[in-house]
């Protein structure tokens, strides 16, 4: 049965934006150029909140933490550029730390983040954090057991060390299916402006996929806490998952919604 589409559809789609959302992929999917519509009507509300927030954290000198974490390709990167797109980029910064130096291996672990972190009035979002030590690096053996061991019997005291700062620390984890992260990788390798985001640990991924949701588990079952709790977030529809961050980054921290912007 074909979907009846209403007037308001209609015009929707013979506008400028409508008309590019529609011919910009092929085949011609109507109601794939909808739903991206509405997605890009709905996101630029959110954005205007997402200001608000911020406009709140300048004026009342707040830090605030916002970490995401999740399979390679599950769209933390994409949903970070939609949270920060239009927000002042003189209070915000984005982290994404390299491979640790020779010097950072022989500091305590969390000390490279902490040097990171927020002065007042200022976001932070790390494109993955102190977390990789909870999958990343045990997955492929980038530290020891004991490393390991030590990071999971530290990092819930060294996040209840955030908050009694008086930092707000929102943890975000991207999850997708493994048949979705497969066509996302050939998508960057057949793309030339893209294939620089695979790494060699993405290029492992799929066949280390069990160690991961093994090494996940864990990782939710000892720091998924009461005062530092998890948001997970279905990421195979790129489009949602966006939204359904921002909607709780906007929950989590109890910013002044009537704030003048």
């Amino acid at each position: 049965m074909e979907k009846e589409f209403t007037d308001l559809d209609i015009k929707k789609l013979n506008s400028n934006k409508g008309l590019l959302a529609l011919l910009s992929k092929e085949p011609l999917n109507v109601e794939r150029a909808l739903r991206y519509l509405n997605y890009e009507k709905k996101l630029k509300k959110l954005q205007v909140e997402l200001i608000k927030l911020q406009t709140w954290a300048i004026e009342n000198n707040e830090r605030i933490i916002i970490l995401f974490e999740g399979r390679d390709a599950a769209g933390k990167g994409g949903a970070i550029r939609r949270i920060t797109e239009r927000i002042n980029p003189r209070h915000m910064r984005i982290v994404a730390l390299p491979k640790p130096s020779e010097d950072q291996t022989t500091q305590w672990y969390f000390q490279r983040y902490v040097e990171q972190f927020p002065k007042a009035g200022e976001i932070v979002f790390f494109d993955r954090s102190w977390y990789n030590r909870a999958i990343v690096e045990p997955v492929n053996d980038f530290c020891t057991k004991e490393e390991y061991e030590i990071f999971m019997n530290q990092v819930n005291d060294f996040e209840k060390m955030i908050l009694q700062s008086g930092i707000f620390l929102v943890k975000i984890y991207m999850s997708i299916s493994k048949k979705e992260q497969a066509k996302r990788f050939e998508d960057l390798q057949n793309d030339p402006l893209k294939q620089w985001k695979m790494t060699a640990v993405d290029k492992r991924a799929q066949e280390l996929w069990d160690d991961y949701t093994e090494y996940k588990k864990a990782m939710f079952s000892k720091t998924n806490t009461e005062i530092s709790s998890w948001k997970v977030i279905r990421a195979n529809r790129k489009t949602e998952a966006r939204v359904a961050a921002i909607n709780h980054v906007l929950d989590k921290i109890p910013y002044q919604k009537d704030i003048k912007i």
